[in-house]
């Protein structure tokens, strides 16, 4: 019996370099959805980080005093049925939308209320009066100053009232005021 020997040293070269081209190619598409992958992580994490700081930071800010109006200070028990106060932006706070923006009011007679920007001033909503003044805006810029105006049902004296103002973007801004020992037509609450 005779074996023939093949000689195959020509082929098992061009396997190995056909392999070695496969890997590579796999190695280079693989290396590709990695990184891919990789800035798209990086490019959410930084996206995540710049909104948490926007939401983080409080953009509105109290100016001044808050003012309690009584419709009837002379009554035998006056109270106060609209409250009053400024609000600007901090430096370099995007404009804020007062229409999405809430105000929670509560005293100890009176349960937490959610109070909504409206164009009319009614129970269950508040206006904002750029400076004060008689036109009722829905959007506060950059070096505007707003006046907040709502009503509230009956506050007495020596009541202590709980306003959060929650912007549609950014942190709330709490405060709680004291109305006080007696009742006038304009009232500063300390």
């Amino acid at each position: 019996m005779s074996f023939r020997k093949h000689n195959d040293e020509g082929f098992t070269g061009l396997e190995a370099a056909i392999v070695l081209i496969a890997f590579v190619v796999v190695a280079a598409v693989f290396s590709y959805v990695v990184l891919g992958a990789g800035f798209f992580t990086t490019q959410k994490a930084q996206e995540t980080v710049y909104k948490g700081v926007e939401q983080s930071t409080t953009n509105i800010q109290m100016i001044g005093n808050v003012y309690g109006i009584s419709s009837n200070p002379k009554s035998a028990v006056p109270t106060i049925e609209q409250f009053r106060f400024t609000i600007g932006l901090a430096p370099g706070a995007p404009s804020v939308n007062l229409e999405k923006m809430n105000i929670i009011v509560s005293t100890p007679d009176y349960g937490p209320s959610t109070l909504v920007w409206g164009d009319v001033l009614e129970n269950k909503n508040f206006t904002a009066l750029l400076n004060g003044a008689g036109t009722i805006q829905s959007t506060m810029k950059q070096g505007e100053q707003m006046e907040i105006r709502f009503n509230i049902t009956g506050v007495k004296k020596d009541v202590k009232v709980n306003i959060e103002m929650r912007p549609g973007v950014g942190a709330a801004l709490p405060f709680t005021k004291t109305t006080p020992p007696s009742i006038e037509a304009i009232n500063v609450l300390y």
